[in-house]
């Protein structure tokens, strides 16, 4: 039957981890202990990506790169991505279970898309060793997936290659990518869908492109709320994205709405 038969979800600030805060804060903190300070969004900006490719993403940004030869004298080298990455997975790994909660309505969704026969997969930017703890403390808090891969699996070739999604095709299953729908809240995961040649759909709250903790998101005025949803979702549709929903609640909606293309003979990416 032509119908999406799975649908694969990022990690953190997709499913667990609102605003995906996690790694954003060590990411800070390693180049802060290098003498180089980094802002937010500099430090956002590469989300979603292998977290050593992610150091290396930020190193190659102009600003930071100027900051770092003043700082010594030379451009940035692969020793120093290796040093600071060092520095970032144990103060990652000792942090992780903290970031494991899912995002409100992911388990409610996940029902009600497994209800209709679809298979849930994942992909992440994190380790098999980082996961361990994710995936445990998601189970225990209710969210479990068929199945996930790490770049582990894929010669340490991440997003926005698409190689983690052709495992999860495989692993579960699915007969074509036209009939996988790709979910996450970064730009790398919209690269990352659109190079699989499945749908990919960017969700706006509590994604690492909105970057905003759950408190300042329901703390914020309704206009500034409003704007910065707006900009989130015009930023995923810039990068290639072929929809946006704003929660979870819409994503069943939304794969009705896949499945009439799809039988009108609509491809993913097709603009």
């Amino acid at each position: 039957m032509n119908k999406v038969e799975g649908v694969i979800f990022d990690w953190a600030g997709t499913t667990v981890d609102f605003g995906c805060f996690a790694p954003v804060n060590i990411f800070l903190e390693i180049f802060k202990k290098k003498g180089i300070e980094v802002t937010m969004v500099e430090a956002r900006a590469p989300m979603g990506m292998l977290k050593r490719d992610h150091i290396k993403a930020m190193l190659q940004t102009p600003g930071i790169r100027e900051m770092w030869k003043e700082k010594y004298g030379r451009d940035f080298n692969e020793k120093d991505i290796d040093d600071l990455y060092s520095d970032f997975k144990p103060l990652l790994m000792a942090s992780l279970e903290e970031y494991t909660d899912p995002i409100p309505e992911v388990i409610n969704t996940v029902r009600i898309l497994r209800k209709s026969g679809i298979k849930i997969g994942s992909t992440t930017g994190y380790t098999d060793e980082m996961m361990k703890i994710v995936t445990a403390g998601a189970k225990k808090n209710g969210y479990e997936p068929d199945y996930f891969v790490t770049p582990d699996a894929t010669n340490s070739i991440g997003r926005p290659y698409p190689y983690m999604i052709f495992k999860n095709i495989e692993n579960l299953g699915l007969m074509t990518s036209w009939k996988v729908v790709k979910v996450g809240d970064t730009i790398s995961d919209i690269k990352e869908g659109i190079n699989a040649g499945v749908w990919s759909v960017g969700v706006v709250v509590g994604s690492s492109q909105m970057g905003l903790s759950y408190d300042e998101f329901i703390n914020f005025p309704d206009n500034d709320r409003d704007e910065v949803i707006k900009n989130t979702e015009a930023s995923f549709l810039k990068a290639g994205a072929d929809f946006t929903i704003k929660t979870m609640v819409e994503l069943p909606g939304l794969i009705e709405r896949i499945n009439k293309l799809i039988n009108e003979g609509k491809r993913p990416n097709a603009k």
